[in-house]
Order: C-alpha cells, then sequence, then structure tokens
C-alpha cells in the first residue's frame, strides 16, 4: 500500500478537500495523530491550495479544520507541520495561524547527495489539552531528523 493510501485508510477524518461551487479543487490537507503522552499530536502532512484559488483563507480553513479533527476528534496536546527553512511566506501564514518556530531540524529535506540538504521548523500550536503549553516552549538548538521522536 502506497504512503499516502495507507494514511488515508488510516486516518479518513485528516483528509479534506476545498471545492468552489463549480466543482473546481482549490486545496486539500491531509495528516494524521501520532506520539504518546503528552507528544499526542495532530500532524500537518500536507496542505496545498491552488495559485488561483490563494489569498481567500482557503489555507486558514483547510488548517482550522485539521486542528478541529485533532482537538476535537483526537484529544491532541498540539499540531505540528514542518516547513522548508527558506520558506518564509509559509513561516508567515503559519505564524498568523498561531503556530511557532518550536525547533530547527537540520538536513530535513535531504537532497540528491550531492549538496546539502535544507533544514526544516517544526511548527507547532498548542491546543486546549496542553493547559500549561509545555508543547509549544522553544527547543534553544537544532535538532537533526534522525532525533525526531516520530
Amino acid at each position: 500500500m502506497s504512503f499516502y493510501c495507507h494514511y488515508l485508510a488510516t486516518w479518513p477524518e485528516y483528509f479534506v478537500t476545498a471545492e468552489s461551487p463549480n466543482g473546481d479543487i482549490q486545496g486539500y490537507v491531509m495528516g494524521k495523530a501520532e506520539g504518546d503522552g503528552p507528544l499526542w499530536h495532530g500532524h500537518v502532512t500536507a496542505v496545498t491550495v491552488s495559485p488561483k484559488f490563494r489569498r481567500l483563507g482557503i489555507g486558514r480553513d483547510l488548517m482550522s479544520y485539521l486542528e478541529y479533527v485533532s482537538r476535537d476528534m483526537h484529544n491532541c496536546y498540539f499540531v505540528d507541520l514542518f516547513v522548508r527553512a527558506s520558506n518564509s511566506l509559509a513561516i508567515s501564514m503559519y505564524e498568523k495561524f498561531g503556530y511557532i518556530k518550536y525547533r530547527r531540524v537540520v538536513d530535513y529535506y535531504t537532497s540528491d547527495g550531492i549538496e546539502d540538504g535544507e533544514d526544516a521548523w517544526d511548527m507547532r500550536k498548542a491546543l486546549p489539552r496542553d493547559i500549561e503549553k509545555k508543547s509549544v516552549i522553544p527547543l534553544k538548538y537544532p535538532i537533526r531528523p534522525e532525533d525526531l521522536e516520530w
């Protein structure tokens, strides 16, 4: 079973599309719930909005839906996502949605081996279950992909 088919079969509630009135796909979000104990969280696997539908609030709506699933269906402590450190537009958008830069992941996005990979920011947003907001206390040092918990 392919990676995304496995995700869809396991976490169908985390998959949603936004459609225009004429049926055009405007965007989609996919994710999952993972972790243990206070690291139980929703994870944004992908969120994409078609260029012709950007700046209409669709990305915000898709992210809000994933947060709803994580909060109300899975009782998660937080939602996380990974974004390229060079993607300042996406980082700014996620910060407007309430996400913080939790930690830098060195060479998260690997390359062909000729050049170095690119770092990612692990961004997080605490959900109501995390009363003390411990999940969003930023780490002061970078980590490597092999150090990720999940």
